[in-house]
């Protein structure tokens, strides 16, 4: 028997290598019980193996991937049926070479047609010991590698077939046999546990994205100023839920408020606080000329009286004009400091002393800080899923995103954020927020004509 490499070759081994120190000699063919026990051990290291993965696309390479280790194949695939089970939807193969890929460039994958098709209409499972000679054979396109022997089993989920599992040719060249199909049957059984396992848990996230954006604001209006702001899921299972948040309102003075914040927790109570705490802080802002740390500190004492709300860092700032021109005003609870990119691409973050944390201690003082913007200049807020990496030093990582969001300046916010958040120096664990604020060119108007009513959002 052999295992299947990454890269296409052949070794000898057996299912489950490297997992097991015990068991890297296969078994004397002839002692029946060592044989047995030595390929269960490798069945239950498959069945793990593929219990362990979430995403989709992975599980069905490594049910391929898992069935050709068991019994030691060259080829193998996945063929997923359309919803009315006629044909197949989709044929995931393994095995091939780069230039056998190559070859089949221009062919269309299988369809179900042939020895594939009746494994479809009669799925039990079935043995091919010569493919060119069987009678529901209809050969392969040009290019395909010859293949002489099958061994096909169907995978059902929920009791509904889902698709069928293909393996050609044993690498030691013998035909497959009770052993090989009994083995397979019982990987496919759990196959189709893990493929409902990770269809759950691809429903289960997008419902939870679905739930987090429907709690995340719609920017209003904000002329003179633009505006533009992204969310992202984690992509750490069971990290679909998060408490990143933004928001940004005109206040009655004609200044632009901003807030970044989030809620420590990946579930539904750092969510529902999310919205809790932007709801306080969007009443607590619509004030004049209230110092954004006076803000913070009611927000933090109405946090302490009236709710249990987990701890929260946020960053508020205000843009707001004078006669000297543009200032931004802002107060950090534990949070990263605003980037302000310049039209030209030069960049600055404002580092400055922060407040401690929402929820740690409402008594402790809150700093302010002020630093002159110019007309062109967009100021940047962001959650530490934007540029938080375990294996990277986070002030390496907050380099990366300015330098990033440099050679970008010059796009629409609309193009900016969505650049910035796929580009992210992070490595993607944590879910992240950015949003985007850029003062009106020069000659334009700070103190545009207002509406009657409250901004959307």
């Amino acid at each position: 028997m052999a295992v299947a490499r990454d890269d296409g070759r052949r070794s000898p081994g057996f299912p489950g290598a490297g997992e097991r120190k015990d068991l890297d000699r296969v078994p004397d063919p002839n002692d029946h019980l060592a044989r047995a026990q030595w390929r269960m051990s490798g069945l239950l290291g498959a069945v793990l193996a593929v219990s362990r993965e979430l995403e989709l696309p992975v599980v069905l390479r490594r049910i391929v991937s898992t069935a050709m280790e068991l019994v030691g194949a060259r080829y193998g695939a996945l063929g997923v049926l359309n919803d009315d089970a006629t044909a197949l939807e989709e044929f995931i193969p393994l095995g091939l070479s780069d230039g056998e890929y190559e070859d089949l460039a221009g062919s269309e994958f299988p369809h179900g047609l042939g020895l594939l098709g009746h494994l479809i209409h009669h799925p039990e499972p079935l043995r091919v010991p010569d493919l060119p000679r069987h009678p529901d054979s209809v050969g392969f396109p040009p290019g395909h590698p010859p293949m002489r022997t099958l061994l096909g089993v169907a995978i059902s989920v929920r009791g509904r077939i889902y698709g069928n599992l293909y393996l050609c040719d044993r690498a030691d060249g013998e035909p497959f046999d009770d052993d090989d199909e009994a083995v397979v049957t019982a990987l496919a059984g759990a196959a189709g546990i893990a493929i409902e396992n990770a269809r759950l848990y691809e429903q289960t996230r997008a419902a939870a994205e679905q739930f987090q954006r429907l709690l995340l604001p719609t920017l209003p209006d904000l002329t003179p100023f633009s505006a533009a702001a992204v969310y992202r899921p984690a992509t750490a299972p069971g990290h679909h839920l998060g408490g990143d948040w933004y928001d940004a309102l005109l206040l009655p003075d004609d200044s632009c408020a901003a807030i970044i914040g989030d809620v420590v927790g990946h579930d539904l109570t750092a969510a529902a606080a999310m919205a809790q705490i932007r709801n306080m802080l969007r009443a607590l802002l619509y004030d004049r000329r209230t110092p954004p740390s006076l803000v913070l500190r009611r927000l933090d004492h109405t946090l302490h009286a009236i709710t249990e709300a987990p701890v929260t860092t946020a960053c508020l700032a205000r843009i707001e004009s004078d006669e000297n021109g543009w200032h931004l005003h802002w107060s950090t609870a534990g949070h990263l400091p605003p980037l302000v990119v310049a039209a030209d691409g030069r960049t600055r973050y404002l580092d400055a002393e922060p407040g401690v944390p929402l929820g740690v201690d409402d008594g402790l003082p809150r700093p302010d800080h002020s630093h002159p913007l110019s007309a062109g200049d967009t100021v940047l807020l962001f959650t530490d899923g934007l540029v938080e990496h375990p294996r990277r030093r986070l002030e390496d990582c907050m380099d990366d995103l300015a330098a990033l969001a440099s050679v970008h300046s010059g796009l629409s916010l609309d193009e900016l954020c969505p650049v910035l958040a796929e580009g992210h120096p992070s490595d993607g664990h944590d879910d992240l927020a950015l949003l985007a604020l850029r003062l009106p060119p020069p000659g334009a108007s700070p103190h545009p004509a207002r509406t009657t009513g409250a901004p959307a959002g």
